[in-house]
């Protein structure tokens, strides 16, 4: 069977599938610019700019060293992008049920809202660990070449703290991003629909 009825679950699985390859991939793919950036922001002595931040990558590390934390990044963007599409579908739903059909129609963009706030709390939460070490691989010469290295060593030195430290920075960026973001697609796809 081809079709999948709206808040099925696996329609709710599908949503958290997209989200896993539309945030996973394209966070992946983007990690040199990434390492190049975070780098930017902690030793601005080192990297003039991104340009010269590449260069300087390039010239310590090889063109690999510009992939470092690409691990981490596909992890924690692809557990991210579950949570962030699949639940946002699932309070979608949720919301609905518990205001009603009609306020839901009515309030549909607080609803938008609400959902996609809710989500983004669990998604960041799925995110933390990985962007915490992420960082750190990027960022702490000599700290861990890779995920395998970071994790045990951030457990010994931090303890569970080293992964979660972060976590309310994350949320102040990302969930009134993540509002915006699902509230103008969902206005947007009705508009057009019109």
């Amino acid at each position: 069977q081809d079709s999948c009825e709206f808040g099925s679950s696996k329609y709710f699985a599908l949503c958290g599938i997209g989200g896993i390859l539309s945030c996973g991939t394209t966070h992946t793919f983007v990690v040199p610019l990434d390492l190049v950036k975070c780098r930017l922001q902690v030793d601005q002595a080192k990297y003039k700019n991104l340009v010269h931040g590449f260069k300087v990558t390039v010239a310590e590390e090889g063109a690999r060293g510009l992939a470092k934390g690409w691990f981490p990044t596909l992890l924690g963007y692809s557990a991210q992008g579950l949570c962030k599409f699949g639940l946002y579908e699932v309070f979608k739903v949720k919301y609905a049920d518990i205001i009603g059909e009609e306020n839901a129609y009515l309030y549909r963009t607080s609803l938008y809202l609400a959902a996609s706030a809710s989500a983004e709390f669990f998604a960041d939460i799925a995110l933390s660990p990985f962007e915490a070490a992420k960082v750190k691989i990027q960022t702490i010469p000599g700290f861990a070449n890779n995920f395998r290295e970071a994790v045990p060593k951030m457990l010994k030195e931090e303890g569970i703290n080293a992964f979660y430290k972060g976590l309310v920075p994350l949320w102040m960026r990302q969930i009134p991003y993540t509002m915006m973001k699902f509230a103008c697609f969902e206005r947007t796809v009705e508009l057009l629909y019109k």
